[in-house]
């Protein structure tokens, strides 16, 4: 049992030694480490604000984009409806400006035609009163004595009229 238990002398030098490394350590070791402790504090607290005040920030920034997505997506859908709004829009001017001009093509068609049939009428009169005329003229140079050679002379002037 005696390998267990210190001796005297040796537990009282072991006491001084570690007093006087205590003080040596206290008087020359802990002022700096004790410092640097906490320097190293008031840095991890410094970081600690600054991470949260950057979390704050970066909360605020995501909430301004939300906002400005939103604001874009409003805007962008206005002009959507913008757009589809003119393109209906000139849509229904270019159908009505083709139905009035296809009805306006159509009514000088027709007038066309009117003044054309009326100059075909017209002409076709004159040719009849030509003709008339020239059959009267031919009649009444020709002083014929009998009907039998009046009616041969009509119906051959008539056959050549049918002819022309």
């Amino acid at each position: 049992m005696e390998l267990l238990l210190p001796s005297p002398g040796l537990l009282l030098w072991q006491i001084v030694v570690f007093l006087s490394l205590f003080l040596i350590l206290k008087k020359y070791a802990w002022k700096g480490i004790i410092g640097a402790l906490q320097e190293r504090e008031g840095e991890i607290d410094s970081a600690l604000r600054m991470a949260e005040e950057t979390r704050a920030e970066m909360a605020k920034l995501k909430a301004d984009n939300e906002k400005l997505i939103a604001e874009a997506r409003i805007e962008r859908d206005k002009i959507i409806k913008e757009a589809k709004e003119a393109a209906d829009r000139m849509l229904v001017e270019a159908k009505d400006k083709a139905s009035s001009e296809s009805a306006k093509i159509l009514n000088d068609s027709r007038e066309a035609l009117k003044q054309e049939r009326a100059a075909m009428i017209a002409q076709v009169k004159s040719d009849v009163a030509v003709l008339s005329i020239e059959i009267a003229e031919k009649v009444l140079r020709k002083e014929l004595s009998d009907k039998k050679s009046q009616q041969s002379l009509v119906s051959e002037l008539m056959s050549d009229a049918k002819l022309n």
